[in-house]
């Protein structure tokens, strides 16, 4: 919300919802807020669970890893990503394959079936049922 609202859009807000806010004191610590701005958060969350359990870190984190990004780099990312938005505010949509992602959309999704192929497959069914019944009725006659 910080960050969309430091962008330029209206979000109805109070500063009691930023991290940071003390409500004893009703005050607003900056330091905490831009630790969480510039990722800190993050960074000390990293180091707790590789501490702490290291098989989930390596599957949660396992980007950064591969791209070998510890907790101290973070920041650096962090900052170096605000100066580049600064620098070019302006949107630039990038190239995507529109095929590819039509495909992929579509891969896990069946085919809807016209009112003859529901009937049939319905028929199927209930000759399937029929078949196993009676052919179950006749091995419980025999027991």
């Amino acid at each position: 919300m910080k960050g969309a609202s430091d962008g330029g859009i209206f979000i109805p807000h109070n500063e009691k919802r930023f991290p940071g806010y003390d409500t004893e004191s009703k005050s607003l610590d900056a330091d905490v807020l831009q630790k969480y701005i510039v990722g800190g958060h993050v960074a000390e969350y990293m180091e707790s669970l590789e501490e702490e359990d290291d098989e989930r870190f390596k599957k949660q984190f396992s980007t950064y890893l591969a791209s070998d990004i510890g907790s101290a780099d973070i920041e650096e990312i962090y900052t170096s990503a605000y100066e580049k938005i600064r620098e070019n505010p302006e949107f630039v949509a990038t190239e995507k394959d529109v095929e590819k992602w039509k495909a992929e959309s579509k891969k896990d999704r069946s085919t809807k079936l016209n009112r003859a192929q529901r009937k049939e497959r319905v028929a199927e069914k209930i000759k399937l049922y029929k078949a196993g019944k009676t052919a179950g009725g006749d091995d419980e006659d025999d027991e």
